[in-house]
């Protein structure tokens, strides 16, 4: 199949887009690296042995999207603003941004003969949940602008599948982590992480002096939140799921997640364990918004899609170390 892959470059896209062509797919990505590095790509050209129709462009552009459409029976749609502190100061931003790009490519689908749409979606669209794990069946209410993009899309796409040609799959994605257990793509934010995994990766190389630990009062194994964490090859291989399964509705939701959640202090502990080394951390205040524990029940996922996450929370950091001590400084020193 050919597909195509909007913020290909970036964290998830990039092992995506290895998944996708190890599995035999034909991939082109149009990016506009606005928080992503083209190294990525071409690591990725090198582990697999094949080549990715690269672009550069941005997805709202009507004309870029249509050529970079041409010829493809699937799409998949990563390319959003995604810091979630950022939206918040920003949410104009990332309203005009997250959902324009979506619309841009929900207006094309049929005019260029689409066959399959997959969006890529969060788990902040749950917001605090009241039970745990969280079911597609969930209730929704995202409290931030960035959840509300997401859920505000999936509005948007489950008004525009009615009347399309195209099968449309939204994946909610707990918390990405981890990297390609060659150590050659990995997760490399611009500034200063948002998210823990990478941070701590940060703190363990040298590059940050210590770990900020938020809260430690909350009613979890040892008072610090509890998450789903899963490995990012793990999600891009559903991805690759998602896009070949057969459908019946015309749009479908699963939960990616490995159906159990950690504390921030259990991932510290494991990553240190995998570093072979300390890895500093302060406890502060609770951050406003911050939930308890939150994880997945990724049994539609399990039984519909045939996908499972199978990799640890030992792989995760084993491997995430593996990237973050062969690129210190991340994409960057190739980029030069």
């Amino acid at each position: 199949m050919d597909i195509l892959v909007t913020g290909g470059a970036g964290y998830i896209g990039s092992h995506t887009v290895l998944a996708l062509l190890e599995s035999g797919h034909r991939v082109r990505v149009l990016d506009n690296y606005s928080n992503s590095s083209p190294e990525s790509l071409r690591r990725v050209q090198q582990l697999t042995g094949k080549s990715v129709d690269v672009r550069e462009g941005d997805v709202r552009d009507l004309q870029v999207l249509r050529d970079a459409m041409t010829g493809v029976q699937g799409i998949i749609h990563f390319a959003a603003l995604k810091a979630v502190g950022e939206s918040v100061e920003l949410p104009l931003q990332y309203y005009r941004n997250n959902l324009d790009s979506t619309l841009s490519v929900l207006e094309l689908l049929d005019p260029m003969g689409v066959d399959r749409f997959v969006f890529s979606s969060s788990a902040t669209v749950y917001g605090d949940p009241e039970v745990v794990p969280v079911t597609e069946e969930s209730p929704l209410s995202a409290t931030n602008p960035y959840g509300r993009t997401k859920l505000f899309s999936e509005e948007i796409i489950r008004d525009v599948s009615r009347n399309s040609r195209a099968k449309s799959t939204i994946l909610r994605y707990f918390n990405p982590v981890g990297a390609h257990q060659s150590g050659a793509i990995g997760e490399d934010p611009s500034g200063t992480p948002n998210n823990l995994m990478p941070y701590v990766a940060q703190v363990a190389i040298g590059r940050r002096p210590h770990l900020n630990v938020f809260g430690s009062d909350y009613p979890t194994v040892d008072g610090t939140g509890v998450r789903d964490y899963i490995h990012v090859m793990d999600l891009a291989e559903a991805h690759v799921a998602a896009l070949v399964a057969a459908q019946d509705e015309n749009c479908t939701v699963y939960n990616l997640g490995t159906g159990s959640g950690y504390s921030v202090l259990q991932l510290v502990e494991a990553y240190a364990r995998a570093a072979g080394r300390p890895i500093p951390y302060e406890i502060k205040g609770r951050r406003a918004g911050d939930v308890a524990a939150v994880w997945a029940d990724p049994t539609l996922a399990a039984d519909r899609l045939n996908w499972r996450a199978h990799r640890t929370i030992e792989n995760m950091c084993i491997d995430s170390w593996n990237w973050q001590s062969k690129n210190p400084n991340g994409f960057k020193v190739s980029d030069r």
